[in-house]
């Protein structure tokens, strides 16, 4: 058996985000199922190596998961020769730091989104580690979830017949800390520490609308602080300066409306924490992180306005569950496969740096609609 050792700095991941998707979920999982095979013969085997400012965190994460490569010296890192991929879980801020030490250290980069706090930032990385003739990636998890797989399938086979719009509902309730514990870092909800919800989502919804549904043209976007005060995780009570919530309407090239609320102050009452509706001439479907239900043109109700009695139509018993297609890996796992067999075999790779820049100028719109309260052209970054 041929193996491909790939040694990955991983810099970052004793964040929530970092140990649970990328660290546990996909590179440990990709190790215990034996690498990624490329042939009977042939599999790629990554080599983590942990990397962060606090070895205390190092050690026992490592213990916990079975790593035993760590260190608080990225740049001794990034000087052997065996660490062929730089991968990128920091705060967004420091993001740009870490990739070009990387870039400079001819190290293949793959990090998490939003790859820089500005658009300007985010193009000059991409064209920068382009200049230098590496191989790099933006996690877009997202379209490996089973639910946007199965939503992709009815595209794809025209099930909509001519897509006419979508609505993306996202989010649930977060609770302020004053009573119970958080759900989500207190720096998520200061604007100095990059935090806010248009900035962390908003770079989501570009990659999941392209995708699925087309280029965007223009957007709308109203943020809001509904809750102005929480608590930290001292227990400490701050002034909430990012904004919490975030009503999206986007225009594509194609001419379909799509409309996205964001929220973490918002109690759930629908099938998922998220949930696409995209309604077509031939079919609608509703897809949840996970599941996704249809209902075709022939199997449409007639509807009657008529507030004055019970409705005689039991409108869920309308649609039909999609039904899988397989067995549905984890979605962060899946892109790392495929990343890591980019890196070794040179295999199609589209989800790069130049489409990470997209999600930060998405956002960076979003932000700047909010404030000037206008539409704003979504203008092409190449």
């Amino acid at each position: 058996m041929k193996t491909h050792r790939i040694g990955i700095i991983m810099n970052g991941v004793t964040g929530r985000m970092g140990t649970n998707q990328h660290l546990i979920r996909s590179i440990k999982a990709i190790i215990d199922q034996g690498g990624v095979k490329l042939s009977d013969s042939e599999v790629i085997m990554p080599d983590p190596v942990l990397v962060g400012r606090s070895e205390e965190k190092l050690k026992a994460l490592g213990a916990r998961v079975g790593v035993s490569r760590i260190s608080t010296n990225l740049e001794a890192e990034l000087a052997k020769p065996e660490n062929q991929v730089y991968f990128d879980s920091t705060l967004t801020g420091q993001r740009p730091a870490g990739v070009r030490k990387a870039i400079v250290a001819k190290k293949h980069i793959y990090c998490e989104k939003p790859t820089a706090t500005t658009s300007a930032v985010a193009l000059a990385l991409a064209r920068e580690v382009s200049a230098a003739g590496l191989k790099h990636g933006v996690v877009q998890d997202k379209l490996w979830l089973p639910g946007l797989v199965k939503l992709k399938y009815l595209i794809d086979t025209g099930f909509f017949g001519k897509i006419l719009s979508v609505r993306g509902e996202f989010g649930y309730w977060v609770f302020t800390g004053e009573y119970e514990k958080l759900q989500r870092p207190s720096w998520n909800y200061r604007k100095e520490d990059d935090g806010g919800i248009i900035v962390d989502m908003l770079c989501h919804w570009q990659y999941v609308i392209q995708n699925l549904f087309g280029e965007i043209k223009s957007l709308t976007c109203l943020g809001a602080t509904h809750i102005p005060t929480r608590w930290d995780e001292a227990g400490k009570p701050y002034k909430c300066t990012a904004d919490d919530s975030a009503y999206a309407t986007l225009e594509l090239v194609n001419g379909v409306i799509c409309h996205f609320n964001s929220s973490w102050d918002v109690r759930v009452d629908r099938d998922d924490l998220l949930t696409l509706q995209v309604d077509g001439t031939h079919g609608s479907a509703v897809a949840g992180l996970r599941d996704c239900k249809a209902q075709s043109l022939a199997a449409t109700p007639r509807c009657t306005w008529n507030p004055d009695i019970d409705s005689p139509i039991k409108y869920k018993d309308g649609w039909t569950r999609v039904p899988d297609q397989g067995v549905y890996d984890n979605a962060f796992k899946i892109q790392w496969e495929l990343f890591l067999k980019h890196v070794v075999t040179g295999s199609p790779f589209q989800w790069d740096l130049f489409e990470g820049a997209k999600g930060v100028q998405l956002a960076e719109l979003g932000l700047q609609s909010w404030a000037e309260r206008k539409w704003l052209d979504v203008p092409s970054l190449k």
